[in-house]
């Protein structure tokens, strides 16, 4: 097994860059485009232990600095996914992604998709309807961008259905690969009894990034986290056989993130694997366990509806080719 390279300050030669400090003090030294993915979760300005609440003019405009310096290490392939909530003052939200996506428009950024992340545990509301979905705003630098869909189709809803008319009458009529996952995503957040829970109060799921990253870079590229939190952004590239560039100011979380990385080392990272449906109390029976992540140690990982087998196929296909 290859050891992961991870070192606090940037290193094009390193697996994981992990800057124990604030974001712009490391973007400046990343080259300009750089990276082919941008993918976090910023503060909602909500006062959380790792924040300082602001005046939404002040929040903007130091994100607008974050947000600039992401465009410009940016490849002209690459994608930028920003995932937001809502800001809460009085009772009264704005849907932060709404107040951000003009500056992402001023910087001549395409919004492809405002991805709708749904999930189903949460605060409960007393005057209002209870939060349960976030937003990922992808947007891309240009035209030419990167797009994998077969490698997070999800499974067809009636795998069988044939086209009973026309030239292609009595052929199955649903893609062999199965369907796009379409834009509203149904993953589980992280709570207390999740699987990859941490000290972090607002947590990635591994799953949400995994799908970024496979759709949306490809093998060996530079994926970038600027609020890396726990590293959950740099294991989902680390899995997949990509490298994370990432800043955390808080050391906790520094430390945190750096034990899951030297966890999945050695095969001991547990996660909640993404073909794992939700659960369903009417059905119980059908449930996939936690997965045990070994960073470092294959070439790639199974795509989503993937075998084994093909997965060993095609690598012994590619060893035969390179004798």
């Amino acid at each position: 097994m290859c050891a992961i390279k991870l070192v606090e300050h940037f290193d094009p030669t390193a697996d994981f860059v992990l800057f124990p400090g604030d974001c712009l003090e490391l973007l400046p030294r990343i080259p300009d485009e750089f990276v082919k993915l941008v993918v976090t979760s910023p503060p909602y300005n909500l006062g959380k232990p790792y924040e300082k609440r602001l005046r939404m003019d002040e929040y903007l405009q130091q994100q607008r600095q974050v947000i600039e310096q992401c465009v410009r290490v940016l490849s002209p392939q690459g994608s930028i996914c920003w995932q937001v909530g809502n800001y809460v003052e009085r009772g009264e939200i704005v849907p932060l992604d709404t107040v951000l996506y003009p500056i992402f428009a001023s910087l001549g950024l395409k919004l492809r998709n405002r991805i709708v992340w749904h999930y189903e545990h949460g605060l409960h509301a007393r005057k209002r309807f209870s939060g349960r979905y976030e937003v990922i705003l992808w947007f891309t630098k240009g035209d030419d961008y990167t797009f994998n869909l077969d490698a997070v189709r999800v499974p067809q809803k009636y795998p069988r259905k044939k086209y009973y008319k026309g030239p292609k009458r009595g052929q199955y009529s649903s893609h062999p690969l199965g369907k796009n996952p379409g834009d509203v995503w149904i993953i589980p957040n992280v709570k207390a009894q999740h699987v990859e829970k941490t000290i972090h109060p607002c947590q990635f799921p591994v799953e949400l990034i995994e799908r970024l990253v496979l759709a949306l870079t490809n093998e060996g590229d530079w994926v970038l986290d600027p609020f890396i939190g726990v590293g959950t952004t740099a294991i989902a590239a680390l899995m997949h056989n990509r490298r994370a560039i990432g800043a955390e100011i808080v050391p906790e979380y520094v430390q945190v993130a750096k034990e899951r990385i030297r966890l999945g080392e050695k095969g001991k990272l547990r996660i909640r694997p993404m073909e794992r449906p939700v659960y369903d109390p009417n059905a119980p029976g059908i449930n996939i366990p936690p997965k045990l992540v070994k960073l470092g140690s294959a070439p790639r990982q199974l795509h989503l509806l993937e075998t084994s087998e093909e997965y060993q196929a095609t690598k012994e296909g590619k060893d035969e080719d390179s004798v």
